[in-house]
């Protein structure tokens, strides 16, 4: 509520006049209190919760499945020098190419729709979790494992109840980096066109008609997502596993 005041004492007050700024760069127009109201009216016509629940859905979709492949060639990475030397070089040169790079790709190969969106989202995230994932099971500490092989402990006993659960912590924050990489191509996808009805949708739209207030509550909502999914999810998942094992009292 301050940060709405101030916004919209400096738009009425005009601290960014047109001779010294862009108008569209610091527009004196819309202020807090117009953005807010184009953000409640969203909301209450059900627009902007549409994009979001269209948005939402694919970065959920795109994310588990992501997951999925980047933990199974984590493993492979992991277990298999050869897959290391061959498919670790290429998932790791992979990672240096941006995800929004590959839409053009995805266009060409999926159209334009919710399937180039979630080519980019799976193959970003996917890449980030598998770099991730074979990183935190290599560097589990040796002496783990020996002890545990002196008590009996191998194959997939060894790596459930000893290596997977060593890497945990760091298996969640590469979570939480895929998490944030498939989000961001999500917007990104949908902003170019890769797919229409999500927030990126809207989000062009807000360009084409040079609706400030409408971008505004576009972001505040990209934000508050971000934010809420970050700290509900991760990390108090982060602090269960934490608890739940010994690590942190708190």
């Amino acid at each position: 509520m301050i940060l709405i005041i101030i916004w919209e004492a400096i738009s009425k007050l005009q601290l960014f006049p047109a001779f010294m700024w862009p108008p569209l760069l610091f527009p004196n127009e819309p202020g807090g209190v117009t953005v807010f109201k184009t953000f409640i009216s969203g909301i209450a016509s059900g627009q902007l919760l549409e994009a979001t629940g269209a948005s939402l859905l694919r970065l959920i979709i795109g994310f588990i499945i992501a997951v999925v492949i980047g933990l199974l060639l984590g493993l492979l990475i992991y277990k298999y020098k050869v897959v290391d030397d061959t498919l670790g070089f290429f998932v790791t040169s992979l990672q240096a190419i941006p995800n929004i790079v590959w839409l053009p790709l995805a266009i060409l190969w999926f159209g334009l729709g919710v399937g180039s969106v979630l080519f980019i989202v799976i193959l970003g995230a996917a890449i980030s979790v598998t770099i991730t994932s074979s990183a935190a099971f290599k560097g589990v500490n040796p002496l783990l494992i020996r002890v545990a092989q002196t008590m009996g402990s191998s194959g997939w006993h060894l790596f459930r109840t000893v290596i997977f659960k060593a890497s945990i912590p760091q298996l969640i924050a590469g979570l939480r980096i895929a998490w944030a990489l498939a989000w961001r191509a999500v917007l990104a996808g949908e902003l170019l066109g890769g797919g229409g009805g999500g927030l990126g949708t809207l989000l062009d739209l807000g360009r084409s008609i040079q609706a400030m207030d409408l971008i505004f509550s576009i972001m505040i909502i990209i934000g508050i997502i971000g934010s809420l999914i970050d700290n509900i999810v991760f990390v108090r998942l982060e602090k269960f596993v934490f608890r739940k094992w010994g690590i942190s009292s708190t």
